[in-house]
């Protein structure tokens, strides 16, 4: 009897040991390396350097990382991916790094420097007001085999863009100008829409007559840019006027002049014209734009008409056209209700609609100015949520509604997250930042200083 006991402990001791062997000897074993990751897709590529606009270290981390962890499928950046790095490094005035990349982009047959490049970096530097900068640019460009009259075009149309238009004028009419100027009606234009956007009224009116009597043979996109003149200027009554002999003279109508068209008439006689008008646009076979339905739905709201809006929002993919964040702005900028405006901005995400970074400045600004931190709060923590990386214009709207609550101590925190991502904060005598006169602003009492979770913001 004992021994028949003892072979059935045996017995029962020897399938979990044979099992515990069989689970050593397979954990022991090797499992198969993983396949290589397939090459990225160059859209994900863009999406995600888009996500670190606002921070060049992250984005140049990122552009060299994925190329370097992706050499075993031979992934290299194109032209349109080193041109968005590009811009991105520029627009923090990392030019050096930016000579670096483009010495880069000309060494590899694949993705060689482009026009676009060129336009990167005119626009950059213009922007950054060096305009003698960009204009040395252009003459290098022969290293490159682009100066030409592409190139020297967007070299006038960034100076035009941001307000240089003096110095185009002078660099386009000079002698040594590699362009003749001389009756070229696309570098009137661009000179003439740069007094526009300078918004000298008068000089434009000037320049209008000096095409007259240079001789210039003005085209449809002429008239658009003086009908919008007219129209930004305070006279859309005239911009209407000027329509009526766009049509005598016969030109083929398009869209873009039917929507300064809306929105001059729409300001000189009422959206209810203006509504007409897009009505008779659709009739003649002109089908409207994402800017006609903007133009409309921000007359609409001017007016206070939301529920009108709202329904022409929701009409617009019948058209094939799709709400944009400025579709949404127009909305944001006459509302007067924080919860109508965060009910909206939540539809807007939930419709697939990203919001721009101006959403979130001109969202912050607004909470901000009347005194709502919540608000404030949820906006800058969906947008964190959502991936964006904050800008100067946005830190900064942030800082200004925490230090008109008083709450020095968080507003200087993300002053120096500023600072520490090379973004420049605005001089703030409370925070004791340095003013532009060079001298040191005074403290506030430490007293009167108090923190606040980001949860818990009265709305007040």
């Amino acid at each position: 009897m004992r021994r028949l006991i003892l072979i059935s402990s045996r017995a029962n001791l020897l399938p979990p040991f044979q099992f515990q062997t069989l689970t050593t000897t397979a954990v022991t074993e090797r499992p198969p390396p993983p396949p290589p990751p397939p090459p990225p897709d160059e859209a994900t590529v863009r999406q995600t350097l888009l996500s670190f606009n606002n921070d060049w270290k992250q984005a140049l981390e990122f552009f060299d990382w994925v190329e370097e962890s992706h050499s075993h499928c031979n992934f290299r950046h194109s032209s349109d991916t080193f041109n968005l790095m590009l811009d991105i490094l520029a627009k923090f005035f990392e030019f050096d790094l930016c000579w670096h990349l483009i010495r880069r982009m000309h060494s590899r047959a694949s993705s060689p420097p482009n026009h676009t490049t060129c336009r990167v970096m005119f626009k950059r530097y213009v922007s950054a007001h060096l305009v003698q900068d960009a204009i040395d640019t252009f003459h290098r460009l022969g290293e490159f085999n682009l100066k030409d009259h592409t190139s020297f075009s967007h070299l006038i149309d960034a100076l035009c863009e941001y307000k240089h238009v003096v110095e185009a004028q002078d660099l386009v009419f000079s002698k040594d100008t590699p362009v003749d100027a001389i009756g070229n009606t696309k570098i009137h234009n661009m000179v003439l829409r740069g007094w526009f956007k300078l918004g000298w009224w008068s000089k434009c009116n000037e320049f209008w007559e000096e095409m007259d009597r240079k001789g210039v043979q003005k085209d449809l996109h002429s008239y658009s840019i003086y009908m919008d003149i007219l129209c930004k200027g305070g006279k859309p009554w005239k911009a209407v006027k000027l329509f009526k002999e766009v049509k005598r003279k016969g030109f083929q109508l398009d869209v873009v002049v039917y929507n300064i068209l809306i929105r001059a008439i729409g300001l000189s006689e009422g959206v209810h014209f203006s509504i007409r008008v897009f009505r008779e646009m659709k009739e003649l076979g002109i089908n409207p734009t994402v800017v006609t339905y903007n133009t409309l739905i921000r007359l609409l709201c001017d007016c206070y008409r939301h529920k009108e809006a709202l329904a022409l929002l929701r009409t617009m993919a019948r058209d094939g056209c799709h709400p944009t964040a400025i579709s949404y702005h127009c909305f944001f900028a006459s509302m007067e209700k924080p919860k109508q405006i965060l009910a909206m901005f939540d539809d807007m995400i939930e419709s697939g609609v990203r919001p721009s970074m101006d959403t979130y400045v001109m969202l912050l600004n607004k909470f901000g100015r009347w005194g709502f931190l919540r608000p404030v709060f949820m906006v800058w923590n969906r947008m964190e949520q959502l991936g964006c990386s904050p800008d100067a214009a946005a830190y900064n709207a942030l800082i200004d509604a925490l230090v008109d609550k008083g709450l020095i101590d968080m507003a200087r925190k993300y002053d120096e997250e500023m600072l520490a991502k090379g973004l420049s904060p605005k001089p703030r005598k409370e925070l004791g930042t340095k003013l532009l006169g060079g001298e040191s602003a005074d403290l506030l009492d430490s007293s009167s200083q108090s923190t606040i979770q980001t949860h818990n913001v009265p709305l007040v």
